[in-house]
């Protein structure tokens, strides 16, 4: 004896009911009951009007239960056009991090799953991001540093992304389905998916390598998913279906609505098709006149359609479109969209209940109907891979879960709107320093993951949960600020050996923080600059050994003469690298020899002579026949009130005073000076002078060229 299964399909004009009977794996369709809204109660996929809806499942139960008993619990489907899709993107940085672990990749997905679900609550103003059940994700890129890459576990690099397709359903769609059964004394059994219902039982998970769309196109809505690389991998929905059809039959043969619906099913299977308009006129159209009155309509829909799944795919055509839903037998749809989808006809195809596998009907006349593919795949679904509420405990928040696929820990993290990247402790802080102009972070220690305890059991992002789980989170620790020497910064400091004036000298860089010499072992602070200078010219290199005193013989030669400074440049010392004279600022090498020598003190008649100094006055004269230059000194050298001869010796940065003389003329007695007179033999004492062969004085003034003699009286004789 088989067991029956009682399952709904709740669509936007009409209410499916089933029983549907399983033994050993294979089904037969019992019972079916049809029952249409009489209001407008459902909307989209959404349950507007939750008693209304539920006095129509209530009809079909009662309907059901008198042929096959009591009826308590239901399998459903939410709407696949209820579903959103929505991308998301997250990225780390791993600059210096360890391998990258399963761990921390299944953080990263769920960061972009969450990121998605953040941006699908963003475009509904009243949404926030838990509102939404994610039922599924697909992961369409891994990039490391930009490059995308086939799998991010062990792998290093500056950052790490992913970017992932996620598929969520709003709360309101599942809580106003189960409202709406609990007001017809229904329970749920099990919960699918319109999409994933028909996907089940028409195209097999062997089948889904395959990019296949699957479209049901119903009465207001055509819901479509897309099949590639083993998973679905977007759904959609175009709010254009078979009423659009209807609409245009009644419009074009003044027809009421449920007679042109009629019409519409007839085109299907009769070659001619009998009307009767709201007249009451009857009259007979064949099924060309008919498709051609509506041909415009036709292409609407086929359009539509068309334009949709290019858009879910990514701007391609699939490989072949399969149709379901009573809207599928529109007259030369799949002709149409086929051509619009630049796909041979044959590759768009109506598929009936007859192409579900294991299943067994017993009358012919439901064999080809679409309609029933879903209905009677919610029935499968629900029976083979049942969606039921799981209830878990996250920070002692109370959480249910839709449970459509193996839910792990992130996916009761993402329901219960925890900010997973809030969960990873911070890096810690950076130490940004300049070296040499150059800007250097040194980062801080990486934030630690948090800790995730299951029933009091360490676990993580992909564990499974079950119903009644206690899940606790604690935040990760907060890295540390960085801490760096100075000698960990540096490889290694370059070290010269020169000589200088014999002497043996290691030079190393002048290391200065903050323009302050210090040590290698000094620890950093942020903002620090850091300046390396290695002496690099003959004068870097004597301030470096602290040889100023050599340096300052490289100077011009500097006196201060009456209180002002006064250089001689050709007087400064001279400096030979390897025996060579150089200059100051000429550079040196490893193992150079340097000398220095000193600059050499000066007479005070160098010093006048370099500076154009009168000393002396003088004048020549003739005396007796010989020239003789008379000398009177014009102005006095001095040094700390100490007079300097002409020879006297002046050193570098001596202080000078010089005293001008008040300038006398010469006189014939000044004469003396430089000559010695003696008293010719037998000569008195007695003696005339002469200047120019004329008598005259000792105080006579003289004259450049004055010819002096001095005429000595001879002795009386006695």
């Amino acid at each position: 004896m088989g067991s029956l299964i009682f399952a709904l399909d709740i669509g936007t004009r009409s209410v499916v009911g089933i029983i549907l009977k399983e033994t050993d794996g294979r089904y037969q369709v019992e019972d079916i009951v049809i029952k249409e809204h009489e209001e407008r109660a459902m909307l989209d996929g959404q349950i507007h009007d939750v008693l209304a809806v539920s006095n129509v499942i209530l009809d079909i139960k009662k309907t059901l239960e008198e042929r096959h008993g009591p009826l308590t619990r239901v399998c459903v489907a939410a709407a696949g056009r209820s579903l959103k899709t929505e991308k998301g993107k997250a990225t780390i940085s791993i600059k210096g991090k360890p391998l990258l672990t399963h761990e921390d990749v299944a953080y990263l997905e769920l960061t972009a799953v969450q990121q998605a679900q953040m941006t699908l609550a963003e475009k509904s103003a009243n949404e926030k991001s838990y509102h939404y059940y994610c039922v599924g994700y697909s992961v369409t890129r891994y990039e490391i540093d930009g490059e995308e890459i086939g799998n991010l576990i062990d792998q290093q690099g500056d950052e790490a992304s992913v970017e992932v397709i996620a598929t969520f359903l709003p709360r309101l769609v599942v809580e106003s389905l189960l409202a709406a059964l609990q007001r017809a004394h229904l329970e749920m059994e099990a919960l699918t998916l319109e999409p994933i219902a028909a996907l089940n039982v028409l195209i097999p998970p062997t089948m889904r390598r395959l990019n296949v769309a699957l479209v049901d196109i119903g009465a207001g809505t055509s819901d479509i998913a897309i099949t590639d690389l083993g998973t679905v991998i977007a759904y959609g929905m175009v709010p254009m279906a078979g009423d659009e059809i209807t609409e245009a039959i009644s419009d074009a043969y003044l027809l009421d609505f449920p007679l042109a619906e009629q019409a519409k099913r007839d085109l299907h299977s009769k070659e001619t098709v009998t009307i009767t308009d709201i007249l009451g006129f009857e009259t007979e159209v064949t099924r060309e006149q008919m498709i051609a009155t509506i041909s415009d309509a036709i292409d609407r829909l086929a359009d539509a359609i068309s334009k949709e799944i290019l858009r879910l795919n990514n701007h391609q055509s699939p490989k072949a479109v399969m149709l379901v839903g009573g809207g599928s037998l529109t007259p030369e749809l799949p002709k149409r969209l086929a051509h619009k989808l630049h796909l041979p006809e044959n590759r768009v195809a109506i598929r009936g209940i007859d192409a579900i596998q294991k299943l067994h009907i017993d009358r012919e006349e439901m064999k080809h109907r679409p309609e029933l593919v879903t209905p009677i795949g919610i029935a499968i679904a629900a029976k083979q891979t049942p969606i039921q509420y799981v209830t878990v405990h996250v920070n002692e928040q109370t959480i249910r879960l839709f449970d459509m696929k193996q839910l792990t820990i992130g996916d009761a993290l993402l329901a219960a709107g925890i900010q997973l990247h809030k969960l990873y402790g911070k890096p810690g802080l950076a130490c940004v320093v300049t070296l040499n102009g150059q800007v250097i972070t040194v980062p801080g220690t990486h934030g630690e993951p948090p800790t995730i305890i299951k029933n009091g059991e360490l676990a993580t992002f992909d564990t499974p949960i079950k119903n009644n789980d206690e899940i606790v989170i604690e935040k990760g620790k907060d890295g540390q600020q960085a801490t760096i020497r100075l000698r960990d910064l540096l490889e290694s400091l370059p070290t010269k050996h020169v000589t200088i004036n014999d002497q043996h000298y290691n030079i190393e860089p002048l290391v200065l923080r903050n323009g302050e010499a210090v040590s290698l072992d000094v620890v950093l602070c942020d903002r620090d600059d850091i300046v390396i200078h290695m002496p690099e010219t003959i004068e870097q290199l004597l301030k470096a050994t602290k040889n100023d005193h050599l340096l300052k013989q490289l100077e011009p030669f500097t006196i201060t003469l009456n209180g002002k400074q006064i250089k001689f440049p050709e007087w400064c010392g001279t400096v030979y690298r390897n025996g060579l004279e150089c200059q100051r600022y000429t550079t040196f090498e490893d193992g150079d020899h340097i000398t220095v020598h000193e600059q050499k003190p000066r007479t005070i008649a160098q010093i006048a002579e370099a500076k154009q100094i009168k000393l002396h006055y003088t004048m020549p004269i003739i005396f007796h026949g010989e020239t003789f230059t008379l000398t009177k000194p014009i102005g006095i050298f001095y040094r700390n009130g100490e007079q300097l001869k002409e020879d006297g010796l002046v050193h570098h940065e001596d202080e000078l005073q010089f005293h001008e003389q008040k300038i006398e003329p010469f006189i014939f007695q000044d004469i003396f000076q430089y000559v010695e007179v003696d008293i010719p033999h037998g000569a008195s004492t007695a003696f005339t002078l002469l200047k120019n062969g004329e008598q005259t004085t000792f105080y006579e003034p003289l004259t450049p060229g004055d010819q002096l003699e001095i005429v000595w009286h001879k002795k009386k004789q006695l």
